[in-house]
């Protein structure tokens, strides 16, 4: 019985120093799992903040892209009612200082200067 009980508990000594060398090669597993998962997680986190950094610089370039649309279409607006008034001036000023323009323009207050002066230096 002796040796029965000494063999018995040099089987428990056995099994308890592979399931110790088990338990620690499974915190070790454990370790470089958590440790490899944990900086990943980390990468990721910090990818998923870039991601989240440029989705909200493309939103408020995407809200803001209408907005300079219409301005733009304000400002073409304006400009192009400058551009009629411009042109229009400058026809204006085309047909005053044209040969004829210049006459018609120069004949009335020629006009009204010889009006005003004696009848006999007409």
């Amino acid at each position: 019985m002796v040796i029965l009980t000494l063999a018995g508990a040099l089987a428990a000594l056995a099994a308890g120093f592979l399931a110790l060398r088990a338990y620690l090669g499974l915190r070790r597993t454990r370790a470089a799992v958590l440790g490899g998962l944990v900086g990943e997680v980390a990468r990721l986190a910090d990818e998923a903040a870039e991601l989240e950094t440029r989705l909200a610089a493309l939103d408020a370039r995407a809200n803001a892209l209408p907005v300079r649309i219409f301005e733009l279409q304000q400002n073409l607006t304006a400009l192009r009612i400058l551009t009629n008034a411009l042109g229009a001036s400058l026809g204006q000023a085309q047909r005053v200082l044209s040969p004829a323009g210049l006459k018609s323009s120069l004949a009335r207050p020629l006009a009204g200067i010889t009006k005003n002066l004696p009848n006999g230096r007409r």
